[in-house]
This record gives structure tokens, C-alpha cells and sequence, in this order.
């Protein structure tokens, strides 16, 4: 007996129609909106991080415990701990204003995603599945950019 003699057509049918109708739903959210929630949120994940390595406001004034994590934790080979720090502060607050923002976003989700590779493999090789979700984010945006709702958008918008 055949699946449609038990269940009568009309259920397949309707589950058909079931499928087609909120499959034809999801692929209707807007690009714009999948790369809002792909931008902000990994964006706040790397400026709260930026945040605890500074003193206060001045992304140039690292302070010692970033420098200690460096030295301790984060021990990222070949680069000199504060150097490291230095670099890692300034990256953290300046890319995920960029991707806020929608300007160069391509660029900037491409240096958070060298980043969060080298956190991956030097430092938390068992996070990969947080480091995953943040790729996955990051991979979105380069590979389809910001979306209409962007910095990005209007410049490509004005000149071509």
C-alpha cells in the first residue's frame, strides 16, 4: 500500500502546499535584514572585547592586563605581546564600527575573520563551535556584502 492510499492525496498534497508556502516565506526576508543580524551582533561580541583592553576612551592607551593576556594567555606566536595587544585593541574598536555602519564591510568582516582563525588555532582550538558562529557570520558578509541598509549601499549607490 503506497503512502497516498493510507493518507488519501489530499495530505500529501496539503503538506506540499504547506512547504512551498513558508518555504516561499523564508526566501523572501529581505538580504538587508540577514546582514543587519550578521553585522551588529558580531560587531558587539569584538568592540565589548576591544573594550577591556583600554583604559577609558583612548583606543591607543592599552592598559596592563590586556598586556598580561598577551604575555600569559593569548600567546600568539611571533608577535611581541604588547605590540599584539596594541594591535588587537585598535582592531577590535575600529572593524566592528565599520561593520555597523556598513562601510567596507567586506574588508572588515575579512580582518575579524583572520582574527577570530587566529584565536581559533593559537588560542581556544576547543571554542570552534562560538568561533563557528562567528565565521558564519563573517562569511555571509564577505561573500554578499552589507545589504541596502548600509554605508556601502549608498556609496555604491552614488557612484556605480
Amino acid at each position: 500500500m503506497t503512502v497516498e492510499a493510507r493518507t488519501g492525496p489530499g495530505v500529501l498534497g496539503g503538506i506540499a502546499a504547506f512547504v512551498r508556502r513558508t518555504v516561499g516565506l523564508m526566501e523572501s526576508i529581505p538580504y538587508w535584514l540577514v546582514a543587519l543580524f550578521a553585522r551588529v551582533p558580531i560587531a558587539g561580541v569584538f568592540w565589548l572585547s576591544g573594550r577591556t583592553k583600554v583604559n577609558g576612551w583612548n583606543i591607543f592607551q592599552v592598559n596592563d592586563s590586556a598586556v598580561l593576556l598577551f604575555e600569559n594567555e593569548f600567546q600568539v606566536p611571533l608577535l611581541d605581546p604588547v605590540f599584539a595587544a596594541h594591535i588587537t585593541a585598535l582592531a577590535e574598536h575600529i572593524f566592528p564600527v565599520l561593520l555597523v555602519l556598513g562601510l567596507a564591510t567586506r574588508y572588515a568582516a575579512l580582518a575579524l575573520l583572520a582574527m577570530t582563525a587566529v584565536i581559533q588555532i593559537f588560542v581556544y582550538p576547543d571554542a570552534w563551535p562560538t568561533h563557528g558562529t562567528w565565521a558564519a557570520c563573517l562569511l555571509i558578509l564577505i561573500a554578499r556584502g552589507a545589504g541596502a541598509v548600509s554605508l556601502d549601499h549608498l556609496i555604491a549607490r552614488r557612484f556605480g
